[in-house]
């Protein structure tokens, strides 16, 4: 197998983190909403965890990308 073509199966399989970065961002917000619609009251004492959740999984996919660009460009 020749260096480049491993460099670009490293590459691809790091932006996965991006496929899981999203679904952890789908599932942090419909269960925010679920709650929210159940309990509303509860909702703005729950909208600090929401954001911090979001955050996380947002930066867990940008180190994934950031991860992939530098193993193609560098």
């Amino acid at each position: 197998m020749d260096a480049e073509a491993a460099k670009y199966i490293g590459a691809g399989l790091a932006g996965l983190a991006l496929f899981g970065a999203a679904i952890g961002i789908g599932n942090i917000f419909s269960s925010y909403l679920s709650g929210a619609l159940r309990n509303p009251s509860a909702a703005d004492s729950q909208r600090t965890n929401l954001l911090l959740g979001f955050a996380l999984c947002e930066a867990t996919g940008l180190f994934g990308f950031v991860l992939a660009m530098i193993m193609l460009f560098v």
